[in-house]
């Protein structure tokens, strides 16, 4: 009963001969219990009626206590503490070899355990209790974060990161990773052809989008790779532009971030614009953005953790104020609240309820901070000094 269900599953398709046996017993838990109470107290009975007739041929009928007592102590540490307790830290060694025994044992005393099994599921319905409902119960997001979280080393770290990144897609949405409409970059279709040029040959992006004036007028977006055989071509204007542009893929801010990893998948795109409930457009998330809440950040220097955050030389961090919340914690390690606003800036704005001053030091939910740097009422850059260096 102790085995590991899925590692049983795995050695199946190994063709492990005491793993199929065992799983094949298991299918049926009520017979294989009725089976081995059946022969545990066969054993214990027959035991006790043996050292009560040599107790009582001994030393007569005060040798039954000291035969009773005698027996209950050899009993319960030879035949159940001890091996019991070596089955529980071994149960893979037990139940493939135990499953050679009880297989061929079910079979000769099948009738037997049958009559045991009718009868005690009787009793269970009389009481109303159906043996035959389904247990398998679909487990909860909470559940299955605790399997990964207490698995130990039965599951790698870099694994259980990205299956905990799997887990929490769920529970968060297009709104909390995207890049802020104020950060979009992309290419106005208003500009000067050779200024566009400079712009595509300058980007460290895969896909730009188009717009008019502003980037509320989307038009659509640019993959770079596209452009390559065209941009130095003499006739390379804005229709050129326009002919391979692709339409822009518009969705709601609320989206989670699972549901939009297979919308993605669906309709073979790799890059969204987030929109509110209105229409109006709130910012821009990619393929790359959703697969790095799995895997981590694709940077080329393993050491940054995040480009929006700068650690100076005295031990202070630099913190860009439209930084996600969930890139913040995750990045420092830390448990800013996620349920509001999705930006440095936004919380900072919502804790303070009122627009900072350049210079205003705070406490972010036990987080020291002082505002650097504000741009059109926005927080734009912030220092954050851990405590040990407060106490310096």
């Amino acid at each position: 009963m102790r085995v590991n269900r899925y590692r049983l599953l795995h050695l199946m398709k190994g063709n492990h001969l005491g793993a199929k046996l065992a799983h094949k017993l298991l299918k049926k838990p009520d017979r294989l219990i009725g089976l081995i109470l059946l022969g545990n107290n066969f054993v214990n009975i027959l035991a006790t009626s043996i050292a009560t007739i040599i107790a009582l041929r001994l030393y007569g009928e005060a040798g039954i206590a000291i035969a009773t007592g005698l027996l209950t102590f050899v009993i319960l540490i030879f035949s159940e503490v001890t091996p019991k307790t070596w089955a529980a830290s071994h149960p893979e060694r037990l139940a493939f070899f135990a499953s050679f025994i009880y297989t061929p044992l079910l079979k000769i005393l099948y009738p037997l355990v049958w009559v045991v099994n009718a009868i005690s599921n009787f009793l269970l319905k009389l009481l109303g209790i159906d043996i035959h409902q389904d247990s398998d119960v679909p487990m909860r997001h909470e559940e299955l974060r605790t399997i990964v979280t207490e698995a130990g080393n039965l599951i790698p770290e870099e694994h259980k990161d990205m299956l905990l990144g799997i887990l929490d897609l769920e529970h968060a949405t297009v709104e909390d990773i995207m890049i802020p409409i104020n950060e979009i970059h992309g290419i106005d279709l208003d500009d000067d052809i050779d200024e566009i040029k400079k712009q595509l040959y300058a980007s460290s992006y895969s896909n730009l989008p188009l717009f008019k004036t502003n980037i509320d007028k989307v038009q659509g977006y640019l993959r770079i790779k596209e452009l390559f055989s065209l941009i130095d071509n003499d006739d390379f204007d804005h229709d050129k532009l326009l002919s391979i542009m692709r339409d822009a893929y518009f969705i709601p801010n609320n989206t989670s971030l699972y549901q939009q990893l297979i919308n993605f998948q669906q309709n073979k795109q790799q890059l969204a614009i987030v929109v509110n409930e209105y229409g109006s457009i709130l910012g821009l998330v990619t393929l790359q953005d959703v697969l790095e809440e799995v895997i981590g950040e694709f940077t080329t220097d393993p050491s940054d953790s995040s480009p929006d955050i700068q650690k100076k030389d005295d031990g202070t961090l630099l913190i860009n104020g439209n930084i996600t919340i969930r890139e913040l914690n995750r990045s420092l390690h830390w448990s800013l609240p996620t349920n509001g606003p999705k930006t440095l800036n936004g919380l900072i704005l919502e804790y303070l309820e009122s627009i900072p001053e350049q210079g205003t030091s705070l406490k972010l939910y036990g987080h020291p901070m002082e505002i650097v740097q504000m741009e059109e009422n926005a927080v734009k850059l912030a220092k954050f000094r851990s405590k040990s260096h407060l106490a310096l």
